[in-house]
């Protein structure tokens, strides 16, 4: 037998052995018994906490429902959104359900499952607002938004004038005290407040269906895992089949929010 010559071959050796190259993280994932998602947990109606604390949302029962599919409990890990994507590079979990958007920029270093939601930017006016009908309408108009957004790029490449609004709540605030004319917004975040405040008055008069203006939102892993990668996609496509991503989103938003 040769002796190993120096402590660095020693080194490589061990991390071989703990992480062989041609493993897969489902194989660990079932071994372990358990799927370890990153999630924010304030981030609602995806992924908050309710009134007894506990953890729960859209994406919070997607997740869960997931790991029943691959024979395993879920174990939620919460951390903020700025460092949520990159809690995958130091193994602290398996995959991140967080609404993740899909991009070409994120799929150079991670993998994504098969998209499971879909928003569309959408405007969104007072229900007796019968002058704006079209995004082409918001020139010269005053529109609720986060001014960094995509969504307030949007209004404003239509000629709008940007008020700031925080959060989508807020710019619905602003509509209904004729503060603003309307806000360029999130076609989820509208189902969620019309399923909580069914009687607002506001209502949706343009919806962009542009690729650019679309999201689509996936589950993100690491790559180099094709075998959980398709495991995902199993369980995204069981769950459409037997009825279950119906349930959570009917519960959420009202409606299948699929496409």
């Amino acid at each position: 037998m040769k002796p190993i010559r120096s402590l660095a071959m020693i080194a490589l050796l061990h991390a071989a052995l703990a992480h062989p190259a041609s493993a897969d993280d489902l194989t660990r994932i079932r071994a372990s018994g358990v799927f370890r998602i990153g999630t924010e947990g304030t981030y609602a109606p995806f992924t908050y906490h309710d009134d007894a604390g506990r953890l729960t949302g859209f994406d919070v029962e997607l997740g869960t429902a997931i790991a029943q599919r691959l024979g395993v409990e879920p174990q939620f890990i919460e951390g903020k959104w700025e460092g949520l994507i990159a809690g995958l590079d130091v193994n602290r979990y398996d995959a991140v359900i967080n609404e993740v958007g899909v991009t070409d920029e994120r799929k150079l270093k991670y993998d994504y499952s098969d998209p499971y939601i879909t928003s569309h930017a959408v405007l969104i006016v007072a229900s007796d607002n019968t002058q704006i009908q079209s995004f082409d309408d918001l020139k010269g108009r005053k529109s609720a938004n986060t001014p960094t957004s995509y969504l307030g790029r949007i209004a404003a490449a239509h000629g709008a004038e940007l008020i700031p609004a925080p959060g989508f709540d807020e710019s619905v605030d602003l509509i209904v005290a004729g503060r603003v004319d309307a806000t360029v917004n999130d076609s989820l975040s509208f189902l969620d407040y019309r399923k909580r405040e069914p009687d607002a008055k506001i209502r949706i008069v343009a919806v962009d269906t542009s690729s650019d203006d679309s999201s689509r939102s996936a589950v993100l892993i690491r790559k180099g895992n094709p075998k959980l990668r398709m495991a995902l996609d199993d369980a995204l496509a069981g769950m459409r089949k037997d009825g279950t991503y119906q349930r959570i989103s009917q519960k959420y938003f009202g409606r299948d929010v699929f496409r």
